[in-house]
């Protein structure tokens, strides 16, 4: 959806992709968790200790990654029940985006106040 008076440029050929993805990838937790998953499925608990994330909020962040198709959710019945996340194919293709980040970040370093 492009506003009639701005036109497209190279960057984003079409207004509005560049909001698109940030309503997926827009908060602190959310590249992060992807991050964790590009290396494979990952259960809820190992993604809190590497994250140092709090329960409700990696809940609430893999509900929404899962509501937009980018996370899938796996249940095992077993005991104690086991449930994994994977990425999906457009979850995947977030990957180049995370390196993208990583490498500007890598480049940038934040400045210390």
């Amino acid at each position: 959806m492009q506003h009639p008076s701005t036109p497209p440029t190279q960057t984003e050929p079409q207004l509005g992709c560049i909001a698109a993805a940030l309503a997926v990838l827009g908060d602190r937790w959310t590249a992060l968790i992807l991050r964790e998953l590009t290396s494979g499925p990952q259960r809820f608990g190992a993604l809190q200790t590497s994250l140092g994330i709090s329960p409700r909020t990696l809940s609430q962040r893999l509900d929404s990654l899962e509501a937009e198709l980018v996370v899938t959710k796996q249940c095992f019945s077993e005991v104690p029940p086991r449930v994994e996340y994977t990425l999906t194919q457009k979850g995947a293709d977030l990957i180049p985006i995370l390196e993208a980040m990583a490498a500007w970040g890598l480049k940038h370093p934040p400045s210390s106040h």
